[in-house]
């Protein structure tokens, strides 16, 4: 498994190919699941050969934009099933990856830890102190492509996804919840709810 080659495959491809218009789902979300996954996946303890499955799924998660929002995920495995062999991937390799890249899709239902940790590196920024920097860029996303009408809208999608979501892994429950309940109470209080 070549992942070096893998990565930069996916990253010049998304570099390339995906709309400006994308920002919050851009190059730069990409690279924020891979750090995350990268850390996460150290601080679960995930053996190596594990955590360059995770990187990758991680760098595949959202190449699925390249065609737009819908069905993101399954178009992303596709091109996973696609180029990861030529990079040395084996099929049980890329079974790995494009479940953990299915397991992202919302509502999250990861079954192992490999899911686990790419769910939880998805969302990260949930319990980050950049939150409100990065929802903007969801909500400017959004709005571009008519997907929700205005601020109120947002914020009370925004709250409802933050009531109803779930970290996985023991680092993020321990790292990120209490930032995500912070982020949650200054959401309520501004909308009043």
């Amino acid at each position: 498994m070549n992942f070096a080659a893998a990565r930069q495959f996916v990253l010049d491809t998304l570099q390339k190919g995906l709309d400006p218009a994308l920002s919050y789902h851009g190059l730069h979300h990409t690279l924020d699941v891979e750090r995350a996954a990268a850390e996460i996946s150290v601080l679960e303890d995930l053996p190596s050969s594990d955590r360059w499955l995770v990187q990758t799924a991680a760098l595949f998660h959202d190449a699925g934009f390249l065609w737009g929002h819908e069905e993101h995920e399954q178009r992303g495995c596709a091109l996973a099933k696609r180029h990861l062999p030529d990079f040395g991937y084996s099929p049980a390799q890329i079974a790995q990856v494009t479940s953990s890249i299915l397991a992202t899709s919302i509502p999250q239902q990861p079954r192992n830890l490999l899911e686990k940790i790419l769910c939880d590196a998805d969302l990260d920024y949930l319990g980050r102190e950049d939150f409100f920097a990065i929802a903007d860029t969801l909500f400017r996303e959004l709005q571009h492509f008519g997907r929700i009408s205005d601020r109120d809208a947002w914020n009370i999608i925004q709250i409802q996804f933050l009531d109803n979501h779930t970290y996985f892994t023991d680092t993020n429950k321990r790292r990120r919840e209490t930032g995500k309940q912070f982020n949650l109470e200054v959401l309520k209080k501004s909308c009043k709810i």
